[in-house]
C-alpha cells in the first residue's frame, strides 16, 4: 500500500507543479500583454531634429510627423499639416510666408493662426518636448485644438504674394 500512497502523492505533487507553472506562465503573458506599445512614427513620438535647427522666421516640414517646426516667441511649436476645414494638406508658401490651403483658399500666418477662409480655427498642434540626445520629440498621438479665429500669436503681416497668386490659380 505504501507504493499506492507514494505514487498517488507524487502525482498529485507533480500535477499541482505543473498547474502552478502554467498559472504562471498565464500571468507572465498577461501583464506582457497588457503593458503599454511604445509607439514611434506617426500616431507616437516622431523623433526630428535640434532645437537650434528650427529657424526664427521660417518653418521646417517633418513629413513623418505630417507636421511643420516653427518658432514662435521664442518657442517651438508643432502645427499639423492639415487645414482645420476639411483636412487637405495646407503647405507653407514661401513667398508669402504663410500656410495657405490650395483646397478651399484658407490661409494661416506662420504660427498657424486664422487669417482667412473657411476653416473654423487656427491649425491643430502636437506636443513637443526635448528628449535625452538633444533633439525634438513631436507627440503625434495628441492632437491640441487650434486657437481661435481671431487669435494672434504674431503680427507678421504677408512676405509678399502668395502662392496662389503666383501660379495663376487666385
Amino acid at each position: 500500500m505504501s507504493n499506492t500512497a507514494s505514487r498517488r502523492s507524487f502525482l498529485t505533487k507533480a500535477w499541482t507543479a505543473g498547474a502552478g507553472a502554467l498559472a504562471a506562465t498565464a500571468a507572465w503573458t498577461s501583464w506582457d500583454l497588457l503593458q503599454p506599445i511604445v509607439s514611434s512614427g506617426f500616431g507616437g513620438k516622431v523623433r526630428s531634429v535640434a532645437p537650434t535647427a528650427v529657424p526664427e522666421t521660417g518653418v521646417i516640414e517633418v513629413p513623418a510627423a505630417r507636421a511643420y517646426l516653427t518658432r514662435v516667441n521664442g518657442e517651438v511649436v508643432a502645427l499639423s499639416e492639415k487645414c482645420t476645414h476639411l483636412g487637405c494638406r495646407t503647405p507653407f508658401c514661401d513667398s508669402s510666408g504663410r500656410f495657405e490651403c490650395p483646397c478651399h483658399g484658407s490661409v494661416f500666418n506662420r504660427a498657424g493662426d486664422y487669417a482667412a477662409g473657411p476653416a473654423p480655427r487656427g491649425m491643430d498642434r502636437y506636443p513637443v518636448e526635448e528628449g535625452e540626445d538633444g533633439l525634438l520629440y513631436i507627440d503625434t498621438g495628441t492632437l491640441l485644438e487650434g486657437p481661435a479665429t481671431g487669435t494672434q500669436t504674431i503680427d507678421e503681416p504677408p512676405l509678399g504674394p502668395s502662392c496662389s497668386e503666383e501660379s495663376g490659380h487666385a
